[in-house]
């Protein structure tokens, strides 16, 4: 059951294609791209040219720290794990925008250089750590447009590891939300380890050999409760942009902005955006996991009608302060039929709203339905002529 319910539960909000009325709250970003999801629920609260190709500048370096923990998760990597710092790579990113400063021949940790691509933003730490994980910078990449397309990343491609200019590599604000939203889903105990740091020291400066500590850019933190991640973004061509995520009464919002013209633009975007989204919008309980919220008719099973329940506790997001006039009702799956397996998707709880798109919330049986004997589903289709 556990297996048939993550298989549809995921994707648990769904928004008809119709417009939004003057009920949506409104909104308006100096960014010239932006995009906010709530991903207790699914909805997309606000898109803005999201679909558009942009270079991701340092953004990029959110896949390249998805495939470390991919491969850490696996086994086929471990935080401890030691890399070299090659001369080849040292002396081409010693000097290339952020840097973790590295030193040339040193054995820097897995764990190291996760915090050193997460919190300062190095970018000789994203070649180095794709050098002692995938064998090349290039291997690596690989993985991380296989990783990409696995995710369901449409308009992307990776064509180096830290997001350095490069007229093959390009990305969505959409998918970069998928990207951190991956990230925040398959690994929170590493996510919540490295994305929420307030900064982190590694090297030192040459004159005096002070240790350098670096803050993390992060406009979210210390300025929106629950600001956790993600990475920000900046190249002459890109512009300022920031993927951002923070958690707040259980409820986690992820935010991109894109293309923005300073770095004052920036935090004051991200965090008015940020702090919108949870304002403007409420997310509202619909059902209790495993709460019956009404029944299906199905075919060929003993009973006429079987039971639809929540495939977990269900919340579907509102504007705030129009929850009250909601009113919800329960569609079947077209053509149901016996045999199901417990945790099959029977149908939706249907949440309508004066001048708002319908929501979709898939419900499931809580127990295998079995077909009927003959004799039963000869007795079902005589019945079912008289109501």
């Amino acid at each position: 059951m556990r297996a048939a319910l993550s298989a549809i539960i995921p994707a648990a909000i769904i928004a008809t294609a119709t417009p939004a009325s003057a009920q949506t709250p409104a909104y308006d970003t100096a960014a010239p791209i932006a995009f906010l999801k709530d991903l207790q629920t699914g909805r997309v609260l606000f898109a803005k040219d999201a679909d558009k190709r942009i270079p991701p500048a340092s953004m990029g370096k959110m896949m390249s720290v998805y495939v470390a923990f991919k491969l850490i998760k696996a086994g086929e990597a471990n935080l401890d794990q030691l890399v070299l710092v090659r001369p080849e790579t040292w002396k081409k990113w010693n000097n290339q925008g952020s840097t973790m400063f590295l030193e040339v021949n040193s054995q820097v940790s897995v764990e190291n250089l996760l915090h050193g691509i997460v919190t300062l933003s190095g970018n000789d730490a994203c070649v180095v750590l794709a050098e002692g994980l995938g064998g090349t910078e290039a291997n690596y990449v690989a993985l991380m447009n296989r990783e990409a397309k696995r995710l369901g990343l449409r308009n992307s491609n990776f064509a180096n590891t830290n997001g350095w200019p490069d007229p093959n590599e390009y990305v969505t604000a959409r998918d970069l939300a998928m990207i951190a939203e991956a990230t925040i889903r398959d690994f929170p105990d590493l996510y919540k380890r490295f994305y929420q740091k307030e900064g982190f020291t590694w090297g030192k400066t040459l004159g005096d050999g002070a240790a350098i500590t670096q803050p993390n850019r992060n406009p979210l933190l210390g300025k929106v409760p629950g600001a956790d991640g993600l990475k920000t973004g900046h190249t002459e061509e890109a512009g300022y942009g920031f993927t951002g995520s923070a958690e707040q009464n259980g409820r986690r919002l992820v935010m991109v902005v894109a293309g923005l013209p300073s770095f004052g633009a920036r935090v004051s975007s991200s965090v008015d955006f940020m702090n919108w989204g949870f304002a403007a919008w409420q997310n509202v309980p619909l059902g209790k996991k495993g709460q019956v919220l009404g029944k299906v008719a199905i075919e060929g099973a003993e009973e006429p009608t079987i039971p639809a329940v929540a495939g977990r506790d269900l919340f579907v997001t509102l504007p705030r302060g129009f929850a009250m006039e909601r009113k919800t009702s329960v569609e079947a799956l077209p053509g149901l039929k016996a045999p199901l397996k417990a945790g099959a998707p029977v149908g939706h709880l249907v949440v309508t709203m004066p001048g708002q798109p319908a929501v979709k919330v898939p419900l499931v049986t809580p127990v295998a339905i079995e077909e009927a004997g003959i004799f039963r589903r000869a007795w079902n289709w005589v019945m079912s002529f008289f109501g």
